[in-house]
């Protein structure tokens, strides 16, 4: 099971995501934080597998926080709804495994996950400041890493998607599942 702790300012996203995360059978959510303090102590705290955070957050930043773990065992993926400059190098130096947008669609978020727990790292080429690249070793190194678009049996993940959304709709009526 991936434990995950999500750290995100708005409410209703942070609920959201929450859900979407518990559905899957091999993730759970531990841990939700409304900032990036309360992310870093629910990280020490819980010692969750993931840490997903986004940037601008109240108290403590996002990028903030993950440097704040980088020392930590906990592997941290960024999840934003634009690119900023600066960002993207301040993510690479906080060791993110994942830097992603938010308007990917919740099985690439899912799929990200169990990737980057196999030890792969995956950065969204729209959020990249080509800018902030110094050397031609760590150009090479983004285009190995780079977030291609992954391939699922994209169907088997949407089929079980819904019956996960029935059993719960099924369990709230208190219906049997059968």
């Amino acid at each position: 099971m991936i434990r995950i702790v999500i750290a995100e300012d708005q409410e209703l996203l942070l609920g959201a995501i929450g859900s979407l995360l518990n559905m899957e059978d091999d993730m759970q959510v531990v841990g939700q934080a409304g900032n990036g303090e309360e992310a870093v102590a629910l990280v020490h705290q819980l010692q969750p597998d993931v840490c997903i955070m986004d940037i601008e957050m109240p108290k403590m930043s996002g990028l903030a926080a993950a440097e704040a773990l980088k020392s930590v065992e906990c592997k941290v993926i960024i999840l934003t709804t634009f690119a900023r400059n600066g960002y993207f190098e301040r993510a690479l130096k906080a060791d993110a495994k994942g830097y992603l947008l938010k308007d990917g669609p919740s099985e690439e978020l899912a799929c990200s996950i169990r990737s980057i727990m196999a030890g792969n790292t995956i950065y969204s080429p729209d959020l990249m400041d080509e800018g902030s690249m110094d050397t031609e070793q760590e150009k090479e190194l983004l285009e190995k890493t780079v977030a291609e678009p992954i391939i699922t049996n994209t169907s088997r993940n949407k089929l079980g998607m819904v019956r996960n959304y029935f059993s719960t709709i099924l369990d709230k009526m208190k219906l049997p599942t059968g």
